[in-house]
């Protein structure tokens, strides 16, 4: 467990007492339904209902006798209850409890989640907006590619991340189904209206049909969702660590007073935080590997699944919370550097306006393999005699008998790459 790495309200979430008074949710919801059926008497459900207590020490004290953790619950439950208990679990198996109770758990992690979502996406139109028209080169490969808008990345992440919010609520769905089914799922000692009716209360669907066990895929879907929103995250992170690097510089983790980049050397400012995001990223996806595999059980279950979901469930939630609510840090107290933007975009001398004067060339009515070819040959000169693309381009006889000097200039403009950029933000709905 990583409950150190997270916030009260979900590592108090996954605790074994909530954990267990989930269980406690699910009995008495049954007992209720019971009552109201006429199965179990009235006065036994106020009983169960006034004196039901449990104890999580007391519980893992009888389980060392038991191995067995509902019946050390229940057997705790009895000890408190008094002779109704043995209306307690009346026509039950264990995954009925605790597979409607991990309902509940899921469905509330991802609602604490999708809070942390909507914070993250609210940060990221903010800074979109307020650096839309910051120009900034544009990398593919590593390489430098063409001039862009700095406002432009975060408005892809603010897309990326609505879009894993609809995945979260998908899944959150996708996991809120509880079971009353019995053994082997064939309702063979409760009526499913008794599934049906519990499932009202507790606020979730009854599954259309199981075995001993909700069916796995649900979870995976859960946990592949989490999986989805924390790679996510990892390549947010991953730009700003790219952006602190020393020799590009274009903005920075906020450093506090008092804090200290490296034990040997006073001089550090390291991305940390980034680089915490990405690690952890790397266990969120593992953990989805985990369930998927945790899919296919021998026949109506077995119990293969669980020791890895008491792992990977609380675990993936707890580090995505974590993730989330770092990432909101990160990019609301993100530094930026503009004028490092602007010296990096000429630090290839004129390079990353050669796809302009292709087009500007084609448009002359030169083949575009012709334009290509006496671009590109003075495109690595440049490269190779660290040369000024704009005086070469302005000495090449085949260019200027096409171009003239005024026309050439202007394929060497900036605000030719950001004419659309209040468009895409239109679009998305960020202005």
């Amino acid at each position: 467990m990583i409950d150190r790495y997270t916030l009260p309200e979900m590592g108090a979430l996954w605790s074994e007492q909530n954990k267990f008074q989930k269980w406690l949710d699910v009995e008495i919801a049954v007992c209720e339904v019971h009552a109201e059926n006429g199965i179990i008497p009235r006065d036994a459900l106020e009983q169960i209902k006034a004196r039901a207590k449990f104890s999580v020490e007391r519980i893992n004290e009888i389980e060392k006798t038991t191995n067995h953790d509902v019946i050390a619950f229940t057997t705790n439950l009895a000890e408190s209850i008094g002779e109704a208990s043995r209306f307690v679990h009346y026509g039950l198996t264990s995954s009925d409890v605790v597979d409607t109770a991990n309902a509940l758990l899921l469905r509330d992690a991802a609602d604490i989640l999708l809070k942390k979502i909507d914070a993250l996406i609210d940060v990221l139109r903010r800074r979109a907006i307020e650096f839309k028209n910051t120009p900034q080169v544009g990398r593919t490969h590593g390489i430098h590619a063409e001039p862009t808008s700095f406002g432009l990345t975060f408005a892809l992440w603010f897309d990326e991340m609505r879009r894993n919010r609809e995945r979260l609520l998908r899944a959150k769905e996708a996991v809120a189904v509880g079971k009353i089914s019995g053994a082997v799922g064939a309702f063979a000692h409760l009526d499913p209206s008794v599934e049906e009716k519990v499932c009202g209360r507790l606020g979730l669907k009854p599954a259309p049909v199981s075995t001993q066990v909700i069916q796995r895929d649900n979870y995976a879907e859960y946990l592949s969702a989490l999986a989805i929103i924390a790679s996510s995250l990892e390549k947010f992170a991953l730009n700003v660590r790219h952006w602190q690097r020393t020799e590009v510089r274009e903005a920075q983790e906020r450093f506090t007073k008092g804090q200290k980049g490296s034990s040997a050397m006073p001089h550090k400012r390291n991305p940390i935080i980034s680089e915490r995001i990405c690690g952890m990223a790397r266990i969120v996806r593992a953990n989805s590997l985990v369930g998927l595999e945790n899919i296919a059980l021998w026949h109506e279950r077995d119990i293969s699944h669980s020791s890895a979901e008491r792992v990977v469930l609380p675990d993936s939630s707890i580090a995505l919370d974590y993730m989330l609510q770092k990432a909101i840090g990160l990019i609301d107290g993100l530094v930026v550097y503009p004028e490092r933007m602007l010296e990096n975009l000429g630090a290839t001398r004129g390079l990353i306006f050669s796809g302009q004067l292709l087009l500007a060339l084609t448009n002359t009515g030169v083949s575009r393999e012709t334009a290509y070819e006496w671009v590109q040959r003075n495109a690595m000169r440049v490269w190779d005699e660290d040369r000024d693309f704009h005086a070469l381009v302005k000495a090449d006889a085949d260019i200027t008998s096409r171009l003239s000097a005024a026309e050439i200039d202007r394929t060497f403009s900036l605000d030719h790459y950001l004419r659309n950029v209040d468009q895409i933000f239109k679009r998305l709905g960020i202005i």
